[in-house]
């Protein structure tokens, strides 16, 4: 039988998909890649190989439906986030795309609306037109800070159904006060998602959302093991809300969306948190030299309380963006003008960007 090709065009695909283009940042087979905010750092051999014998155990079963409520996974959660959580308040997903998604299928939705403050993640808008909602986005001050008056004014203008705040922001690495989230919160009549996926770089005094949960049924905190714990290839995101929040995401998520073997590592991986969370100090220290070396080059490194730095005073993105990559380097160009994004590695993988950096000139 001859093969048949044929367009997008020739299919009857969704008018509002029409055009687009799908989600991918660069996965180029270069030494230095820096480019997705990954912790760069291998999963110590110790926990790789405790996460592989529970995972051996699991094999065993792997004829039979994994559980579907993860509980021992969701008491994990629970038990690591603290604040008196219990596992009833834990839901997770394949990577927190997936949390993000469960929540926009089950309060966004056609006819609904999704709303950020720009430039915010990237993904939420995407997830925001496949579920088919509308997603429109606010702004935020030129230093990417958001006041609590303004987020609040801006949320009553547009009332959305879903809110996403990212803290620390991606791209940027810019903070968020509690205070913006309780203003956001009482503004808004529809639901409010902080995330926090970048949680653990932020200083250590640093509250998070998870405080503000108690009395407030319409807020999800969102997590990731992506980042702080090295697992973004086992694609495990999490989050902390009401009970009844949990109940809503249950109504949408498919049967058995988390596997066996997603738990087993998920589970063992957070039985040796104090391990996997060893390597962030480091990182840390790598961010901020990162930091002050782009500033020493004249250039003007933003803020960050993440894993990655934004800096802009690039007079010319795609060129200095190319010219990394032909030194087997690879950033991220997020498409703000004047801006790249880095994230911290390794220390020799970040000394390697910023002597490519450094051989390509100061700032202009």
């Amino acid at each position: 039988m001859g093969r048949v090709t044929a367009s997008l065009d020739d299919l009857p695909l969704r008018d509002d998909l029409r055009g687009l283009t799908p989600y991918g940042a660069p996965q180029a087979p270069l030494p230095i890649a820096l480019n997705v905010n990954e912790n760069t750092h291998p999963v110590p051999d110790a926990v790789a190989s405790d996460i592989l014998d529970d995972i051996a155990v699991a094999i065993r079963d792997v004829n039979r439906y994994p559980d579907r409520e993860f509980t021992t996974l969701r008491e994990g959660f629970a038990d690591y986030l603290g604040h008196g959580l219990t596992a009833e308040q834990i839901w997770a997903g394949n990577g927190s795309n997936e949390v993000l998604q469960h929540i926009l299928q089950a309060f966004g939705g056609p006819g609904r609306t999704a709303f950020g403050f720009a430039p915010t993640y990237s993904m939420y808008p995407l997830i925001a037109q496949g579920t088919g909602a509308r997603w429109v986005a606010g702004t935020r001050e030129s230093d990417y800070t958001i006041t609590p008056e303004e987020a609040a004014e801006q949320v009553r203008a547009v009332d959305p159904d879903v809110i996403l705040l990212c803290s620390p922001n991606n791209p940027t690495g810019t903070p968020l006060g509690l205070d913006v989230v309780q203003a956001v919160y009482d503004a808004a009549r529809g639901v409010v998602i902080v995330d926090e996926a970048y949680q653990e770089f932020a200083p250590r005094d640093a509250a998070s959302a998870l405080t503000l949960l108690e009395g407030r049924p319409r807020l999800a905190v969102s997590r990731t093991m992506s980042k702080a714990f090295a697992f973004a290839g086992a694609r495990v995101g999490y989050l902390a809300a009401d009970p009844a929040f949990i109940d809503a995401l249950r109504l949408v998520r498919l049967p058995y969306h988390l596997s066996a073997l997603t738990q087993a590592a998920a589970i063992a991986a957070l039985r040796n948190a104090d391990v996997m969370l060893a390597m962030v100090d480091e990182i840390i220290e790598q961010r901020d030299r990162i930091s002050a070396t782009l500033e020493a080059l004249g250039y003007t490194p933003h803020e960050s309380w993440s894993n990655f730095v934004l800096f802009g005073g690039v007079r010319d993105p795609k060129t200095v963006w190319q010219q990394l990559y032909d030194q087997g380097v690879l950033i991220r160009d997020v498409g703000i003008p004047g801006h790249l994004r880095v994230t911290a590695g390794t220390e020799a993988e970040t000394t390697a960007f910023l002597d490519a950096l450094a051989s390509i000139g100061s700032a202009s």
